[in-house]
C-alpha cells in the first residue's frame, strides 16, 4: 500500500522555523520519484509549493523562494521541507506527494502567528 505520512507541522511565531518531514512507504521510493511539497490554505486551492527531481533538481513557488529549501534522505525514503522566515501567509495545511500525484495524505498543520 502506497502511503505518505507528513510530519512536523506547529504553531510558530512570525519569523520563526519549522521542519517538515514526508515518510514514503509501499510502492514510492523518494530516490527515484520527483517528489513535491504542496500546501493549502483555507478557502484556497492546493498549490505546489517545492519539488524536487530524482536527480536532485529543485524549484520553489515564487512565494517561498529563498526561504524554503526541499531535501531528501534517500536511505530514509523521507523528503523534507526547511522552513525559514515564517510568514503569516505561510500559514496552511501542507501535503507531500509524487508526480504523477498518488493518494495524499493527511497533511500536517502550519499556523504563523503575527
Amino acid at each position: 500500500q502506497v502511503q505518505l505520512v507528513e510530519s512536523g507541522g506547529g504553531l510558530v511565531q512570525a519569523g520563526g522555523s519549522l521542519r517538515l518531514s514526508c515518510a514514503a512507504s509501499g510502492r514510492i521510493f523518494i530516490s527515484i520519484n520527483a517528489m513535491g511539497w504542496f500546501r493549502q490554505a483555507p478557502g484556497k486551492q492546493r498549490e505546489l509549493v517545492a519539488r524536487i527531481t530524482s536527480g536532485g533538481l529543485t524549484d520553489y513557488a515564487n512565494s517561498v523562494k529563498g526561504r524554503f529549501t526541499i531535501s531528501r534522505d534517500n536511505a530514509k525514503n523521507t523528503m523534507y521541507l526547511q522552513m525559514n522566515s515564517l510568514k503569516p501567509e505561510d500559514t496552511a495545511v501542507y501535503y507531500c506527494n509524487k508526480f504523477p500525484a498518488s493518494s495524499w495524505g493527511q497533511g500536517t498543520q502550519v499556523t504563523v502567528s503575527s
